[in-house]
């Protein structure tokens, strides 16, 4: 796995839109840096390519050079400068200010556009969590018993994957997958499942890594996916293991991570580092 990667070696750079996109992975991440030059205007530039009233891509990240102004669909405008970290949700518009090129380092939303698959992919957090030994627990408790165990799981599950934020995106076995905007919320899930599961004892071990993801439909794909299963079946019983991209988007979180040392997932290319989420 690649530690450190210069902009000169990028694996991609794509002209789209009259704006040129440098991207680069790293960590399970890509990262664009992206340059619009002067008289750039979404709706003049991007609108007819991609169609639609407004961009509905959702961008994160840093600016870099220039100005860039953000008008959003409920009439709320705001600039972006060096140095000024951005949130920009769907629904909006933008355009370069001034007379010098609008450089910004993005780690979520460009890719949507300047994909060459013309598949819709993003930048997710992935929790995956599984019951640990639910063979002996269901034989222990009953089929019945059993049963009822489950879909309270379940049911608590899911209140709680949709009170921080995220969407479940499929039940695997006796254990889901959910996707979240927010990586710290992702974790914070994780850390909920493991107290509802504590009072129902039962011991369930989590999962959670933030890659890109594509979209079909309601079902999320990749890589990504199959590396954040993989994080997961590192984990013990109460443990919630996470990837060193979400211990990064986690500072300032309050949530606190012990390092795991590094493993072998398997089907994933080279050895990762885990993080042990504390308590």
């Amino acid at each position: 796995m690649d530690h450190v990667r210069r902009w000169t070696e990028s694996d991609e750079v794509v002209e789209f839109g009259g704006v040129t996109e440098e991207l680069i992975s790293i960590g399970g991440l890509t990262v664009s840096r992206s340059v619009q030059p002067p008289g750039w205007h979404w709706r003049k530039d991007f609108q007819p390519l991609v169609g639609g009233d407004w961009c509905e891509a959702h961008h994160v990240g840093i600016g870099l050079e220039g100005h860039q102004a953000i008008r959003l669909s409920d009439g709320t405008e705001f600039e972006l400068g060096p140095g000024e970290l951005y949130d920009i949700p769907p629904g909006h518009e933008g355009w370069t200010i001034g007379e010098d090129p609008c450089v910004m380092l993005e780690w979520s939303g460009m890719r949507r556009w300047v994909d060459g698959s013309g598949k819709q992919r993003m930048l997710t957090s992935l929790l995956f969590t599984d019951i640990v030994d639910s063979t002996a627990t269901a034989a222990r408790l009953g089929d019945v018993r059993w049963h009822d165990v489950l879909s309270m799981h379940y049911h608590q599950a899911g209140d709680a994957i949709e009170r921080f934020g995220g969407r479940q995106v499929a039940s695997t076995g006796d254990g889901l997958l959910a996707a979240f905007d927010a990586t710290a919320a992702a974790v914070r899930c994780a850390i909920a499942l493991r107290a509802l599961a504590t009072q129902q004892s039962l011991r369930i071990r989590s999962g959670v890594h933030v890659g890109e993801v594509e979209r079909a439909g309601d079902d999320l794909r990749g890589l990504s996916v199959h590396a954040a299963a993989r994080v997961m079946a590192a984990a013990g019983a109460d443990e919630i293991f996470t990837t060193e991209p979400t211990r990064l988007l986690c500072q300032g979180a309050g949530i606190t991570f012990e390092d795991a040392g590094e493993h072998e997932l398997k089907g994933v290319p080279d050895m990762w580092r885990l993080y042990r989420v504390i308590p």
